[in-house]
């Protein structure tokens, strides 16, 4: 299922985790990983933030996503179910 990965982080910890490279090491292994469709990072309420969009195959895989963020960076973890144009089409036309 396309799933949109929300990560945000508390500002000192982002700071720690940029110094000792966590950061970098944690994005590349879920990017490595799990191959998103899409990557974007940016700042949401004064924090860094990441969103990326990728395939979440099975929800037994939830645990290892979030896991590596919650642990690594203490950070605040959504993934909400997406669909882009042509799954909405597709959607759409099984209706009624």
């Amino acid at each position: 299922m396309r799933t949109m990965l929300t990560i945000k982080m508390p500002v000192e910890k982002g700071n720690q985790a940029v110094k000792d490279g966590t950061l970098p090491r944690t994005m590349e292994k879920f990017m490595n990983d799990f191959k998103p469709e899409a990557a974007y990072f940016l700042p949401v309420d004064g924090k860094r933030t990441a969103i990326m969009v990728f395939d979440l195959k099975d929800p037994s895989h939830i645990p290892a996503v979030a896991e590596m963020f919650f642990s690594g960076l203490n950070a605040e973890v959504t993934m909400t179910p997406v669909m882009n144009a042509d799954d909405l089409k597709k959607g759409l036309s099984n209706i009624g």
